[in-house]
């Protein structure tokens, strides 16, 4: 052992460019695991801190007592509730306090509602509940306390003023006194008030439970009764603890597991690098044993290193994706903003990154070490330029690569056979990874090469460098398939993830796209509407009253707005009659305020919101107006015409068809910027697999380059030829991958049994950016041996063995 350990001393300090070369992709491997480390901390503290508390004072939480699922349904009238009644009662035995929630509508710049109503808190002076980044809590009646991503977004801080809509509608001014630790998920408000305040923006906000102040817990179980639950309060019942701590974790893994694959690959370059100083090794007498331990002593040496830059790389990596995040709005979805993630690694992570790429690295180098260690003495009289593998390697190599693709073959058309059952989704997985066996790992040296001489007859009819790349790639058919093979499995995920959101986007338009009002009026609150005064483009509109068990319209109206909506199904509609929802056809009437209306029809439910309409139940206050456009008319010029005719009416929104488009694209654009930066991670440790791969392939080639230097060549023409081979794997890796992946996304939407869809420009833009990124990356990563290979002197290189 003491001689292996020697050997690899010696080999770090004769060499330590090459020995620390398979570390390189460990490094960046390890810096993705701990930057979703060290964020996912962030991001937990964050949640963790702005996460509600119970105060100290409070002795017991009563709350309703939870139904078994098997449990006969209690009538909502009969469902016990924590209402003045229990209040009341809980009063006897000591301070009860109710904890609400109430619904507001937080009013924009130009005094209007969103579409999103803010929660509002209710807290007690002197019972504090919600932690402040900054400011105080709200102690007049006119302040409110905001989360901090919509402190973020609308740029406030503690003394400004935002409006209100209070429960009649009319705009209300308060004052800003502190910003929540808390976020908003996904940029739904979220405010902190005191009761008066509370009961002006809703005067009946709910109860979700009722705090007891004093009294012994057997007081107030008889008290409550026996249909309410009594507990002690946890005073981190509300914290997520470390539940976010893997919301990354998977991303980093995967990139981790492309960096052993670089490392393997490395390694196994490496030591047919040495493979002369092997085997004079051999020749003097030295046995396989020793050698091995030499080199996974080596390997050990490399992976610490590589851990302990990984780590001092992670605190950065995860500063840049918080960045990132916010930048995209990918935080927002995470109710988190302006992470803080610690630059530094704490001592544990270091420990943990140093023993994860020790460990990783000599896993990469066992089956490189065992395969360098068994050549034969007499290769120290040989030259090893290339990697031909004996005739019956090729044989076997090429019937298991036949089997495995052929069984991904069986496998995907079994998951389309098989449409629609939990078998599917199964059978996709384990042909794609039957077909990644056999078409890239088995048969990659011949998979690769083929690709790469696909791109050069492409252009090497034009330049040589791009001819000579393509030719590099073939001289070295396994390792050129090693390098191309993390890249490739990165592409063809992004691929997949792309292709099937893309489906998912589409599905979404379908929706969409079913028929609907081309605008529909309502109030955010859902207060009364007031009279609609008549616009310009409109077609024709109907008024829907609030009714029991439906809308209330008038018949002649109703039927104008569906002509002119181009919707059958209400020619029978009249005053008596119903028209309901596809999911109420098999009702032969509704019954509303002790009168029956016969069902004489049916619309589609996304019509009317999948109640019926009641013929000439006109009553009841005005809830929707459902308005139909004339052709041409933009139905955002329509929202601001009507807004404008309402100014004293802040909380009347108009949703439009066009509106459920844009929340599709924004969660479609979410999607994709967080399955490519995350995927990106392994994409990048990828592309350092083709930056070692280059400099072990200029070491190696010193004297072809220095022949191609005496015979004219320039340095820029050398630089050129190893670009030209980094953008040759590149592509091998970006475009094998997304064909792989594409073709399993269609499988997969196949086997799930959903309508195919072809790629639109939002799928197909992010590809060919992300592919022009990698092209980019990988010359950033061939940029360090190009400018090797320029600085070869042809007399030196020439004269090298």
């Amino acid at each position: 052992m003491s001689t292996s350990l020697r050997l690899g001393v010696a080999e770090f300090r004769a060499r330590p460019g090459r020995a620390l070369l398979p570390g390189v992709a460990l490094v960046v491997g390890v810096a993705c695991l701990l930057a979703a480390l060290v964020l996912s901390d962030a991001l937990t503290r964050s949640v963790d801190e702005g996460a509600p508390g119970t105060p100290s004072s409070v002795g017991h939480v009563v709350e309703v007592r939870q139904q078994p699922y098997d449990a006969t349904p209690v009538a909502e009238a009969d469902r016990p509730k924590l209402d003045d009644a229990l209040l009341t009662k809980l009063s006897a035995v000591g301070r009860a306090v109710p904890v609400q929630v109430a619904q507001a509508d937080l009013l924009d710049a130009n005094g209007r509602a969103g579409q999103h109503r803010a929660e509002v808190h209710v807290q007690q002076p002197d019972l504090v509940r919600w932690p402040l980044a900054e400011g105080r809590q709200p102690a007049a009646g006119g302040e409110v306390a905001v989360d901090k991503i919509t402190a973020y977004e609308r740029g406030l801080k503690p003394g400004d003023e935002v409006s209100l809509a209070a429960a009649d509608g009319t705009p209300l001014q308060v004052t800003v006194s502190g910003v929540l630790k808390k976020g908003g998920i996904d940029a739904r408000p979220v405010l902190v008030a005191g009761p008066d305040l509370a009961r002006e923006l809703d005067p009946q906000p709910l109860t979700k439970q009722v705090w007891v102040i004093g009294g012994a817990r057997d007081a107030v179980k008889t008290a409550a009764g026996a249909s309410y639950a009594v507990w002690d309060p946890e005073p981190d019942a509300d914290k997520i603890g470390n539940d976010l701590t893997f919301i990354l974790l998977p991303f980093s893994v995967l990139a981790l597991a492309t960096a052993v694959f670089v490392a393997a690959a490395t390694f196994r370059a490496v030591y047919a690098q040495r493979q002369r100083q092997t085997a004079l090794l051999r020749c003097i007498g030295a046995q396989r044993g020793p050698l091995v331990r030499r080199s996974l002593v080596e390997a050990l040496l490399t992976g610490a290193v590589a851990g302990i830059g990984g780590a001092l790389l992670g605190g950065p990596m995860a500063w840049v994706l918080a960045r990132t995040f916010d930048v995209t709005g990918i935080s927002v979805l995470f109710g988190a903003v302006e992470l803080s993630p610690e630059l530094l690694p704490s001592l544990g992570y270091v420990v943990l990154g140093v023993v994860v790429a020790a460990v990783l690295s000599v896993a990469a180098a066992v089956r490189p070490a065992i395969n360098a260690a068994r050549v034969s003495p007499l290769a120290a009289l040989r030259d090893a330029d290339n990697e031909m593998p004996t005739r019956s390697v090729r044989r076997l190599r090429l019937v298991f690569g036949l089997l495995f693709t052929g069984g991904a073959a069986f496998l995907a058309l079994a998951a389309i056979a098989a449409k629609g059952t939990a078998a599917a989704p199964l059978a996709v997985t384990f042909s794609a990874i039957a077909a990644v066996t056999g078409l890239f790992w088995i048969l990659g040296p011949v998979t690769v090469p083929f690709i790469a001489r696909l791109f050069g007859k492409a252009g090497g009819a034009r330049w040589t460098q791009w001819k000579l790349a393509g030719a590099e790639v073939r001289r070295m058919p396994q390792r050129s398939a090693s390098v191309a093979l993390p890249l490739l499995l990165a592409s063809s995920m992004v691929t997949f993830f792309l292709v099937l959101l893309g489906t998912a986007q589409e599905m979404t338009y379908s929706f969409a796209n079913e028929e609907r009002p081309d605008a529909t009026v309502v109030d955010a609150g859902e207060r009364p509407l007031p009279a609609i005064p008549a616009q310009d483009g409109v077609a024709a509109d109907v008024v829907l009253h609030k009714a029991e068990n439906g809308s209330g319209a008038d018949p002649e109206e109703f039927k104008a707005w569906l002509k002119a909506q181009n919707v059958p199904g209400a020619e029978r509609f009249t005053a008596g009659t119903a028209i309901v929802p596809p999911h109420w056809e098999d009702r032969p009437f509704v019954e509303s305020g002790g009168k029956r209306y016969e069902v004489v029809g049916t619309v589609p439910g996304t019509l009317t919101g999948y109640t019926p309409v009641l013929g000439g139940l006109t009553s009841g206050p005005a809830e929707k107006v459902l308005v139909a456009l004339r052709p041409g008319t933009d139905p955002a010029q329509f929202r601001a015409g009507l807004q404008a005719a309402l100014p004293d009416h802040p909380t009347v929104i108009v949703q439009t068809d066009a509106d459920e488009r844009a929340e599709a694209d924004r969660y479609m654009h979410l999607g994709t910027v967080l399955m490519m930066v995350l995927l990106g991670l392994s994409v990048a440790v990828a592309v350092t697999g083709i930056g070692t791969a280059l400099t072990i392939s200029v070491q190696e080639r010193r004297k072809e380059l220095a022949l191609r230097r005496a015979l004219g060549v320039t340095r820029g023409g050398l630089q050129g030829g190893v670009i030209a081979e980094a953008v040759v794997l590149a592509l091998v890796g970006v475009v094998g991958g997304g064909v792989l992946g594409f073709g399993y996304a269609v499988i997969a939407i196949l086997a799930i049994g959903i309508p195919l869809v072809l790629p639109t420009a939002s799928v197909v833009l992010p590809l060919v950016i992300g592919a022009l990124a990698v092209v980019v990356l990988a010359v950033v990563a061939a940029f360090g041996p190009s400018r090797g290979a320029s600085r070869i002197r042809p007399a030196a290189g020439l004269a090298s063995g």
